[in-house]
């Protein structure tokens, strides 16, 4: 069960950076975020409220930390799209947010067999690439990349971290309770730079793409906290951080961006790993 949900929640959260970046495309991040950060908190609330249960403080907090990471690093990441070259900021990110939690769980005491561990490097070169576009980065922007990236997948693996820390408690609040810190930063983040949110009247087409995308990213957000639940926490992380892949994939079959070899290799790779991964 940990491989479904865990693909359930990349296939999701994939699904939900391709619609809200195509409306970033259309409007400014933080208008789009405005959006999908409530509507992903009514989401997870209805889920919450159809499972029911105890809202216990443990998981409360563990919730409030990763919403706070996550809101963070996606204010870190956008930022860093907009500073440096997204070449090396994606990939960056992308590799950093799925190793430490590994690591995390490794030195927990986690020991997955031979065929998941190669698996598991395999995904980990997958995300690498299928993460990776055009140009040439140059050289100080270069390294403004990597430092964008860097703290940005720290935030990532941080949120994935806590999110898992959070789930343990047997309910569904405290994702609930981390969307809400997210929503928090982020609509704090829309005040103080006064941006105002996406919205219906203004261009419709947006502010669906952003619903939607609020929508799949919460579902994603329930999905892998219950593969988190059904098996070991890294090969959760890894088949989850597999995203990129779908992201890339949506936009070379909705918008016919041209994919790089780079790229179609890493999906190929990304096969290979989820393969021997759920063998």
């Amino acid at each position: 069960m940990v491989a479904i949900f865990a693909l359930a929640a990349a296939v999701l959260y994939g699904t939900a950076d391709f619609l809200g970046g195509a409306a970033a495309r259309r409007a400014s991040a933080l208008a789009v975020l405005s959006v999908t950060a409530p509507v992903g908190e009514i989401v997870v609330i209805t889920v919450a409220l159809a499972a029911g249960g105890p809202i216990r403080l443990a998981g409360f907090w563990w919730g409030v930390a990763g919403g706070v990471a996550g809101g963070a690093g996606l204010i870190v990441f956008y930022a860093g799209l907009a500073a440096g070259p997204m070449t090396v900021v994606a990939p960056v990110a992308a590799l950093v947010s799925t190793v430490l939690p590994v690591g995390v769980a490794v030195t927990s005491g986690e020991r997955p067999g031979p065929a998941v561990v190669a698996g598991a490097v395999i995904c980990l070169a997958a995300i690498t690439l299928v993460s990776m576009q055009g140009g040439r980065p140059g050289g100080g922007r270069a390294v403004r990349g990597l430092g964008y990236g860097f703290a940005a997948g720290v935030a990532f693996g941080l949120f994935f971290l806590f999110l898992r820390n959070a789930g343990t408690s047997g309910v569904l609040w405290p994702v609930g309770v981390s969307r809400l810190a997210g929503a928090v930063i982020a609509l704090a983040a829309a005040a103080v730079t006064r941006t105002r949110p996406v919205w219906w009247g203004h261009d419709r087409r947006t502010f669906a793409m952003a619903l939607a995308s609020g929508a799949f990213d919460a579902t994603a957000n329930v999905c892998y906290v219950l593969a988190t639940r059904a098996g070991l926490f890294g090969l959760a992380v890894v088949i989850t951080s597999l995203y990129p892949g779908v992201t890339v994939l949506l936009a070379r079959l909705t918008l016919g961006e041209r994919m790089r070899s780079v790229q179609r290799a890493g999906l190929a790779l990304a096969v290979v790993g989820i393969v021997l991964l759920t063998a």
